[in-house]
């Protein structure tokens, strides 16, 4: 794992003069060197890409299903040593890593899918007006141009996995900009997208360093970007570029609701293993992992131990041994982070039930409780293993204290009674709801995304190649119909 890994230029695998060093959270060591593109590699691959977009655009549909297909099988033949990779360079703890791999998986054959039956045409009659008579209207989607994917560290291959697959299905070129902390996860794709028969300049994945992005941003030949990472990087590029089409996946502090009805000694087991079990997962780095839980006063009592034990019960320790639930954050610096935001919080008054401890860049599952509004914890994304859990009364306060949030990624509500499903549908300001779960559930053909500063666009194979592409509308005239 300590060789030096190429990137990937116009479909090609090749080197530039620099390198930098990919290292394990959990121990330091070198997992590899990665080859770092010169900038006349990166015009060289943008170029590639703008010359060959109406080609690929008009390549037939079974030629890029296929290609998908292909990634989809491959992935499946290389799955464990991917996900050792994974694990090596994001510190994921193994069964997490392989989990990981498997939706991948999915998700290039989601978009195989979706190749074959995208862009079919919908036709319409246009002489439901005198003027309109003998005229038909076909309407398909084309490629908007070359998309620019800048994927982030935390799901270093699933997350590349949706930007490349979508974006070849739709017939748009793609450059692919792993995160510099994880690249070889991503690199890997290559491997797999070189043995397919996609046309030269179609795809480049290209490790730079994030302080050269505004270059690229700024090029007028990539006119989409999807961008998966931080709310104040996100919203800086859609500024930069107010005339280009951004799909923004960023921050998110994930909230569990649990209401009066789901009450059982079954019921609180449930919710209280999967909240334990999805705040830490990947150490607490998914937009989506379980940040707040929002529980009814009838149920809060018993409710709350059964949190903190099944927290307690989460296994912590070296990502690479298959019983480990909670290996590192990715980098000290992040854990010195968290650590600080619990800090105030405690400072400020709130309770600490287990966790607050910091070894490295590691940081032990945490649960607060009484933590003051106004603290960082309490309204910013902590994107670390720590879950606060609050007190309201009634359906209507819970779902109140959920919107009062910057974010709206996904909410989950624990309850039996559809029509609270559905009303909690109606009132909660999020991108998406998932009853009788956890926030954290996402199936990668679903549209996924945020409200209010979680972003702006759809991930999801069918709803990013919407993101990807445009209605043209062919008006035929003279016909009989």
């Amino acid at each position: 794992m300590t060789s030096t890994h190429a990137f990937w230029l116009a479909g090609r695998q090749v080197t530039g003069e620099d390198t930098f060093d990919v290292t394990s959270p959990w121990d330091g060591r070198l997992v590899g060197k990665v080859s770092v593109p010169t900038d006349a590699q990166v015009e060289e691959a943008v170029a590639a890409a703008y010359a060959v977009r109406e080609d690929f655009a008009a390549t037939p549909a079974h030629v890029r299903a296929a290609a998908l297909d292909h990634v989809s099988k491959r992935l499946v033949e290389r799955t464990e040593e991917i996900a050792q990779l994974i694990s090596a360079e994001n510190g994921k703890p193994i069964k997490w890593a392989r989990g990981e791999v498997g939706r991948a998986v999915s998700v290039f054959r989601f978009a195989a899918e979706e190749a074959r039956r995208f862009n079919g045409g919908e036709a319409q009659r246009l002489d439901t007006d005198a003027g309109g008579q003998g005229r038909l209207a076909l309407t398909r989607r084309f490629p908007k141009g070359v998309v620019l994917g800048i994927a982030p560290f935390n799901f270093p291959l699933n997350l590349c996995a949706h930007k490349v697959a979508p974006a070849i299905a739709a017939g748009a070129p793609i450059i692919l900009k792993p995160a510099p902390a994880t690249p070889l996860s991503g690199l890997i794709l290559g491997d797999l997208l070189a043995e397919t028969d996609l046309p030269a300049g179609s795809w480049s994945i290209l490790p730079v360093a994030n302080d050269r992005m505004p270059a690229l941003v700024q090029d007028e030949r990539l006119p989409v970007i999807s961008f998966t990472g931080s709310e104040k990087v996100g919203y800086a590029i859609m500024d930069s570029v107010p005339r280009k089409h951004c799909t923004l996946e960023l921050g998110g502090n994930g909230a569990a609701v649990v209401l009066a009805d789901f009450a059982t000694d079954e019921d609180l087991d449930w919710a209280a293993t999967r909240i334990a079990t999805f705040s830490n997962y990947q150490g607490g780095q998914s937009c989506i992992s379980v940040q707040r839980v929002i529980a009814d006063a009838s149920v809060y009592d018993r409710l709350l131990p059964r949190i903190v034990a099944a927290v307690e019960a989460q296994v912590t320790g070296d990502p690479s041994d298959a019983k480990t639930d909670v290996g590192p954050l990715v980098s000290e610096d992040a854990a010195k982070r968290v650590e600080a935001w619990v800090k105030e919080a405690v400072e400020a008054g709130a309770t600490l039930h287990t966790g607050g401890d910091r070894d490295g860049a590691s940081y032990a599952p945490t649960v607060l409780t009484d933590v003051p509004a106004g603290t960082t914890i309490s309204c910013e994304e902590v994107f670390g293993p720590v879950l606060t859990v609050q007190k309201v009364h009634g359906e209507a306060e819970a779902f109140a204290a959920v919107n009062d949030s910057k974010y709206g990624l996904q909410a989950g509500v624990f309850t039996h009674d559809l029509q609270v499903a559905f009303r909690a549908h109606r009132a909660l300001e999020v991108g998406g709801v998932v009853v009788g779960d956890v926030p954290s559930y996402r199936a990668d053909q679903m549209p996924y995304g945020g409200a209010k500063q979680s972003g702006v666009g759809r991930e999801g194979v069918k709803f990013a190649m919407d993101d990807y592409t445009y209605e043209r509308v062919l008006v035929l005239t003279g016909l009989a119909l």
